[in-house]
């Protein structure tokens, strides 16, 4: 049963945000196909629209050149047939896992005598406010539909034709099969859609996701009145070892850094100790130096490899480059490492490179972060080989969205008592 939405009067982002408010109530009583039927259409429209978004894209880039917009928003902003292909595979393979709707699992504690369980179902209207990226506003689109949820799309600024093209893309499609009307709504700053109008709507919105740079991300936090799930990337810390290979530490750097085109896992940061052999740093600092990357460190070993290392200023180990770029630092041991790592990375995903299995246990059980990763590349996909699952990105932020923004990120539990009709 729904509440009686007030007017929307003239007010466009109220009037979207009521239809989407509605269709939730009916995409959480459909059945897992005809969701997937859903997703179904708007990959096929998508990919059977591919030149004219990238028309769209190619106007967002001129205008963006135009006004000096930075070459990070513009390399997160331009789209290519590959980027809107696995967008689309993307959304295929949702189709392919369970529903999400359908997992039960026992609930934690019984009540009384009665058997008790609890279900999955649908958070409601999510909103996904992201900043350039235009393609992920199809897959929160992919992930809502999965579970049941309908989706208010907010881009930021650079990539309005983009955005609202597959916005527009997406609700034909959706409207062609049979779908109600807000199953996904897009407003814009154009609209005097603001962020902050949008994320103090709580008496619609179940959840706000952010996407984009920290400036943004914090901006959504101060301001929503909405629950809020962050997102972050970059400034992924790795300690390594006096024990460690430097050559898996170089393959671990370079493998975090092969994103397109977003850093969410990207190794930025590095910790070494003083035991560290010159010889096997300075073949490490040429290895990635020939592969693009810039290199910063600490006042100590920019004075003992100046050649190779640029300075550092100290807000930078606390904040994230986005870029081919990595610092050095060096710390006294492993707890040192921990330590910094605790106060200064993106806690959420962090490594050590190590052949000691008591430095691994150590950094796994006191290192902050959503995901600790041994001797293993960070590198984030949205979908991983072997995994079942599709993601959105990563969150720091302690709770039940903690790490990888998967299908439960969308989804809350309800606790269902059986009883057999006796007192």
């Amino acid at each position: 049963m729904t509440d009686t939405a007030p007017d929307a009067g003239s007010d466009p982002i109220i009037a979207a945000l009521q239809r989407a408010y509605a269709a939730s109530f009916e995409l959480e009583l459909s059945k897992g196909s005809e969701r997937n039927r859903g997703i179904v259409a708007i990959a096929d429209a998508i990919e059977a629209q591919i030149p004219a978004i990238l028309e769209a894209n190619t106007l967002d880039l001129e205008a963006s050149r135009e006004m000096a917009v930075s070459e990070l928003i513009l390399d997160w902003l331009k789209l290519t047939p590959e980027r809107l292909t696995e967008t689309v595979e993307l959304l295929r393979q949702l189709v392919d896992l369970t529903d999400p709707l359908q997992r039960v699992s026992n609930a934690p504690y019984q009540l009384s005598a009665y058997q008790s369980y609890y279900q999955r179902m649908p958070l409601g209207v999510i909103s996904l406010i992201h900043e350039a990226f235009p393609e992920l506003g199809a897959i929160a689109a992919g992930l809502c539909l999965k579970t049941g949820n309908s989706l208010m799309i907010r881009g930021c600024g650079d990539g309005s034709n983009s955005n609202q093209l597959i916005s527009q893309i997406m609700q034909i499609a959706l409207a062609d099969a049979g779908f109600p009307a807000g199953c996904v709504e897009s407003v814009s700053s154009e609209q005097g859609c603001t962020v902050q109008k949008l994320v103090t709507q709580d008496r619609y919105l179940n959840l706000v996701i952010p996407y984009g740079r920290p400036s943004l991300i914090q901006q959504v936090v101060q301001q929503a009145t909405a629950p809020v799930l962050r997102t972050t990337m970059g400034n992924c810390y790795m300690y390594l070892s006096p024990t460690g290979d430097h050559d898996l530490a170089h393959w671990i750097i370079t493998d975090s850094h092969r994103y397109e085109p977003d850093a969410v896992n990207a190794v930025e940061k590095v910790l070494i100790s003083p035991d560290q052999k010159p010889s096997s740093l300075i073949g490490l600092f040429k290895s990635l130096q020939d592969g693009g990357f810039r290199l910063k460190g600490d006042t100590e070993l920019v004075k003992e490899f100046p050649e190779h290392l640029d300075p550092t200023r100290g807000t930078e180990w606390r904040s994230s480059y986005l870029d081919r770029v990595v610092a050095f630092r060096i710390v006294d041991d492993l707890s040192a490492a921990i330590a910094l790592i605790n106060r200064s990375s993106g806690g959420h995903a962090d490594c050590i490179v190590t052949e000691s299995y008591q430095e691994s246990r150590q950094f796994a059980t006191e290192i902050d972060s959503a995901l600790v990763y041994v001797n293993s590349s960070p590198r984030f996909s949205r979908h991983p080989q072997g995994s079942d699952s599709v993601f959105l990105g990563m969150s720091n932020q302690k709770g039940n969205h903690r790490g990888l923004i998967g299908l439960e990120s969308f989804t809350t539990v309800k606790q269902v008592v059986q009883g057999d009709g006796r007192i």
